[in-house]
């Protein structure tokens, strides 16, 4: 059989694994990471432990979403480029689909629903950051200076909101942590997977990613072509997202609430539905591109976003993984991303005052669900999507009263 056709083959195969998945991997992304290593660590044998451990790092290393690059790579290393776009097609089709025909369904039956039951999923959305950001802090921010940076950048974007703070927050984080942050580091141990892929060819795709960053905006703006504009916008999300799915909420928030694109009730809604259904929280994207108005909403608009905040992560996979061995050794790169992580803390702090807890929070019955909803998550454990379906039925029952 052909190279090429062994190669398509091989990539179908992909697919139905990686779709089998997506319609059964619920509980975010470090459940997708053992979804992942049970499937084809343990069962599949597609890759050995060390090389999936190699392949973790990698993701966690990179912007944007982990556990659809892990998902990217076991495809690229099985099945070349085909097989990486076979897994993330995979893996991502079902939560897509049903995020789009919420988002259809809200903007042309939205009069019909239950404000009650809108109420009660902006109020799981409280709870399910609050979570994120307890997690993240207790992981990301180890040293005082990282503390300091989470509450500095925390501060900054509250008091100066909009996306170029974020940018510049972030870019300031690192700069610190490159300075104050270098320290020893173990000896790579193990070649990164993939080592087979050409460093040209590697080059090749983040030279693509930074035209595509640099020339997007520009084209956004000389052709006046709200299309692009709204490209622009969830790719340039998609390649500044560090520190995992959650942190796309102030992101986002930046691009598309405040622009007018979609409003702050929709928003909020379809983050918290984002919880309840399997695969990766980035879906959440094609939920805002089809509630978007006409001409960009519909169908349409939600893959046009999908598509947009995925390809960031699609090239930084093929690009960077020839060099990761170098790169994972090197103490400066850790340190920048001692910074940017403990920023990235920061930016989800400010998101869970605003427009979180502003937005949902309004009475003390509200700030009892919340709570609940967080006891619910941190201390019994319940799966997120269960805590989501709850805090709508709640809210669907109180507001009948």
């Amino acid at each position: 059989m052909p190279v090429t056709s062994l190669r398509l083959t091989e990539a179908a195969h992909v697919f139905w694994v990686f779709l089998r998945l997506g319609l059964t991997s619920f509980g975010g992304p470090v459940a997708h990471l053992g979804y992942f290593h049970d499937t084809f660590v343990l069962r599949r044998r597609w890759l050995s432990a060390t090389a999936y451990a190699d392949l973790v790092a990698l993701c966690q290393f990179l912007p944007g979403p982990a556990s659809s690059q892990v998902g990217m790579g076991i495809g690229l290393q099985r099945a070349g480029h085909a097989g990486a776009l076979a897994a993330w097609l995979g893996f991502t089709l079902p939560s897509a689909v049903l995020m789009i025909v919420a988002a259809v369904g809200l903007a042309r039956y939205g009069a019909l629903l239950p404000a009650g039951l809108l109420q009660g999923l902006k109020l799981a959305a409280v709870a399910v950051v609050a979570q994120a950001v307890w997690g993240m802090a207790s992981s990301l921010c180890r040293t005082r200076l990282q503390w300091l940076l989470m509450a500095g950048t925390a501060s900054v974007v509250l008091l100066l909101p909009g996306a170029i703070t974020q940018l510049l927050a972030l870019t300031a984080a690192g700069v610190i942590g490159w300075h104050e942050l270098q320290a020893p580091l173990p000896p790579v141990e193990a070649e990164a997977p993939g080592h087979a892929f050409s460093r040209r060819g590697g080059a090749g795709w983040l030279l693509g990613l930074g035209l595509l960053l640099m020339g997007l905006p520009l084209w956004a703006h000389g052709s006046g072509n709200p299309a692009v504009a709204v490209f622009d916008a969830f790719f340039r999300t998609g390649s500044l997202v560090f520190g995992g799915g959650h942190v796309v909420l102030p992101l986002l928030e930046a691009e598309v609430v405040r622009p007018g694109w979609v409003g702050s009730t929709p928003f909020l809604a379809g983050y918290s539905l984002a919880q309840a259904v399997p695969g990766p929280l980035f879906t959440f994207a094609a939920f805002l591109g089809a509630a978007m108005p006409e001409p960009l909403g519909g169908w349409q608009g939600g893959i046009l976003c999908l598509v947009a905040i995925f390809l960031p992560s699609f090239m930084l996979v093929a690009g960077v993984w020839p060099f990761w061995a170098r790169l994972r050794g090197r103490k400066d790169v850790r340190a920048v991303l001692g910074g940017v992580n403990a920023a990235v803390v920061g930016l989800l702090v400010a998101a869970l005052y605003q427009p979180v807890w502003i937005g949902a929070v309004h009475q003390a019955a509200d700030f009892v669900v919340v709570l609940l909803a967080g006891v619910l998550l941190m201390v019994l454990r319940w799966p997120a999507w269960s805590v989501v379906g709850l805090a709508g039925l709640t809210g669907w029952l109180a507001g009948l009263f």
